[in-house]
């Protein structure tokens, strides 16, 4: 691999196409999020795998943001008549992948195996790799206490107030072994941050032991992308959680939270106030990516950032 991406869900998955498209797809690893990952009906459900694997696939259901495309409803129209739970929506297209997850997994093997194996039957050519076989779950604390990440952004909608984060089972889990090889290997030319939430899609991979060490120590520059542009998230509750947990949704304060990871940062025009205040080697480009051209086009500002910087 040369070039190594961080990812979430929607907003990276973005990205990762952008790359992928001017990309061999040898050159590329795309690391996701797995803090979000919970069990729901008995299912292993893995939200940002699934949203990476589908976009790069080409399925994706571009209108919900989340889930496939040309999707029915059977299955949750059922459960609910029954009297099931029904506010994690699952499409009928899209459970099928959770239940053979879930069935492989139950037989012993490890999540980046069975990742491998359902990106490569859907034809998406880059690796997707989860940050680590072993669970991590993202939790909240709310007025409320500790409520689950799932329960937080679906169920309640982003509603309750976060007062902290926390990644439960990071600190007893390991980073995928071919993860740090890849940021080890001294033909790495680039490593991305896409834009995704810092805090609850960036910060569990940073949570996981020697993810960090290794970033700090791989020769190649590290390249965020800012999530915020003009002071707001494109998607989902990055400013929300910014001002809650009292910083300025602002790409500036998103610069900080990474400032001691990062070369470079790419910041859309709109921002172009906090150049100065930001530490890192800013390029400006657009971030706002509305159609597949946006994608290729800032996948090319962002490798075009990071030819030119070199760590010593």
């Amino acid at each position: 691999m040369t070039v190594v991406a961080l990812s979430g869900g929607v907003g990276g998955a973005k990205l990762a196409l952008g790359l992928s498209r001017v990309l061999p797809p040898e050159d590329l690893l795309i690391v996701t999020n797995t803090g979000d990952d919970f069990e729901h009906l008995g299912l292993a459900i893995s939200p940002d795998i699934d949203t990476v694997m589908y976009t790069l696939a080409g399925v994706a259901n571009q209108t919900l943001g989340w889930g496939r495309q040309d999707e029915t409803w059977s299955f949750m129209e059922t459960l609910g008549t029954v009297g099931g739970e029904t506010w994690f929506r699952l499409g009928d297209r899209d459970l099928a992948v959770h239940v053979e997850r879930t069935r492989r997994l139950r037989a012993g093997e490890t999540l980046s195996a069975i990742t491998a194996d359902l990106c490569g039957r859907l034809g998406v050519g880059p690796r997707v790799l989860p940050m680590s076989d072993d669970p991590v779950r993202t939790r909240v604390r709310t007025d409320d206490g500790w409520i689950d990440f799932q329960d937080y952004f679906v169920r309640r909608r982003c509603e309750p107030v976060v007062h902290e984060v926390a990644f439960h089972g990071a600190e007893a889990a390991d980073a995928h072994p071919d993860f740090l090889a890849a940021l080890a290997d001294p033909r790495l030319k680039a490593v991305v941050i896409c834009p995704s939430n810092p805090f609850i899609s960036i910060e569990p991979i940073l949570a996981v032991p020697g993810v960090r060490a290794a970033l700090a120590d791989c020769a190649a520059p590290v390249i965020a992308v800012s999530p915020i542009i003009g002071g707001r998230a494109v998607k989902g509750p990055t400013a929300k959680m910014m001002t809650e947990l009292g910083l300025t949704p602002s790409a500036g304060a998103v610069a900080k939270r990474y400032a001691e990871l990062i070369d470079g940062y790419v910041v859309d025009y709109a921002d172009m106030d906090q150049v100065t205040a930001i530490g890192a080697k800013v390029t400006m480009g657009q971030t706002m990516m509305t159609t597949l051209a946006d994608r290729e086009a800032l996948a090319r500002t962002v490798l075009g950032a990071a030819g030119v910087l070199r760590r010593d």
